[in-house]
């Protein structure tokens, strides 16, 4: 199985413009069904033979979806996530970097007065893959194995370098997800590691971490009172000068909170196993794989 996504998605980008293109046409070479898009102004014309609508109400009348992928520019793309759920699209997949935080922090409010059953990944993320099934974003399809291991990554680049080393160990993947990594996003790691929790078919979690803000310190929590499922994780940023920013703009340590060391030993006293270095995700999955058999 897989969560989130399956082969029968239907999927709708917003914001057909030239990136959205490129991409898309990469999702719909993996096999995802890509039913729609918009893009102002070219309303009534096609890509691909894919319908082109002005916005997501005028798409809706026309087609039926329940996914979203959002390439809008950053200064529309909180809009268009709220017009996504107006037209009952029940998961927002926000590619968008660059987004202001307060527009987000406005969205996340308003969807859960109005829309919340809707979830949205991202922003600032490389999207969702259930290999051979439906890949939505930006994530080379070609590394992806179908599997038992859930991913959950912060990080787009290291989520790559997870999927390989776990690959490389005949681990493929249930479902891989990069959350993204601006200071305010959509799902969690606490909300996929429930959803893998419920998967029968995935057998561990991998979590990829970074320092800054609460989230694996929260993970760690809910692995501690919730998880029979064996975890692994690395965090990164665990060399990061004090006091620096580290590349995403979630990754800030203030007030001496969200440092590595802090986020290392809320995981490791849950029952996480924690990789020392980004070239041991691999092992430290397999490993908490082979820990928890033996138990």
């Amino acid at each position: 199985m897989s969560i989130l996504i399956n082969r029968e998605t239907r999927v709708l980008v917003q914001g057909l413009g030239r990136v959205g293109q490129f991409y898309t046409d990469l999702m719909v070479e993996y096999g995802t069904r890509v039913v729609a898009g918009t893009r102002p102004g070219k309303g009534g014309t096609e890509y691909q033979g894919i319908p082109i609508f002005e916005d997501a109400h005028a798409a809706r009348a026309a087609v039926a979806f329940d996914t979203s992928v959002v390439f809008v520019p950053a200064m529309a793309a909180a809009a268009a996530i709220l017009e996504a759920a107006e037209v009952g699209v029940k998961l927002v997949v926000a590619i968008t970097e660059g987004i202001p935080a307060l527009d987000m922090v406005r969205t996340k409010a308003e969807l859960r007065q109005r829309f919340p059953g809707v979830r949205v990944i991202g922003p600032n993320c490389p999207g969702i893959i259930s290999p051979e099934q439906c890949k939505i974003g930006i994530m080379p399809g070609y590394i992806h194995r179908k599997g038992p291991i859930g991913i959950i990554s912060r990080s787009g680049t290291l989520t790559y370098e997870g999927v390989h080393q776990c690959g490389m160990r005949g681990l493929g993947q249930s479902t891989c997800i990069g959350m993204g990594g601006d200071p305010v996003v959509g799902m969690t790691f606490v909300d996929l590691l429930a959803l893998f929790e419920a998967d029968p078919e995935t057998q561990g979690v991998l979590m990829i971490g970074e320092i800054g803000g609460s989230a694996e310190e929260e993970a760690a929590a809910f692995v501690r009172a919730h998880m029979r499922k064996p975890v692994a994780a690395f965090v990164a940023g665990r060399n990061a000068p004090p006091g620096k920013r580290m590349g995403h703009a979630g990754a800030i340590i203030s007030g001496g909170k969200g440092t590595a060391a802090e986020k290392i030993q809320a995981l490791t006293a849950a029952g996480v196993v924690v990789a020392e270095s980004p070239a041991e995700m691999g092992a430290a999955m397999e490993r908490a794989l082979r820990e928890r058999a033996a138990r």
